[in-house]
């Protein structure tokens, strides 16, 4: 499973930006999808993640109500929109794949990483 991570930058907070996760097609099918960040000095955190077989999704509570997280099976790829950034957002934000075929945001549950992509949000 091959996964790729784009769309990542600049923003003020409040702002908004939308992440990519391009899937290998194999990939897509039977794995959860999830999004992970690492903030600056601290530990890989799980922020949402996405059953790829029936669109069940979970958010951390930290973001909840300000990031979703959807599906483009056509496309092969997942999206994290987020919105109403905080300075505390800024991290590298990687997805990554399990097999595992229920919703985690565990880390060492996911087999499969992409890159990171860099999200700063500040003024």
């Amino acid at each position: 499973v091959q996964l790729q991570a784009s769309g990542g930058g600049s923003v003020q907070p409040g702002g908004s930006l939308r992440l990519s996760c391009a899937v290998s097609r194999a990939g897509l099918g039977d794995n959860t999808i999830g999004w992970f960040r690492q903030r600056p000095g601290r530990e890989r955190e799980g922020v949402a993640c996405i059953d790829s077989n029936d669109g069940t999704t979970y958010i951390a509570d930290s973001v909840k109500g300000r990031f979703t997280i959807s599906r483009d099976n056509a496309e092969n790829t997942i999206y994290l929109q987020m919105n109403s950034l905080k300075r505390e957002d800024t991290a590298i934000y990687y997805c990554a794949a399990t097999s595992l075929r229920r919703v985690t945001i565990e880390p060492d549950e996911y087999e499969y990483w992409g890159q990171g992509t860099q999200v700063t949000v500040s003024s």
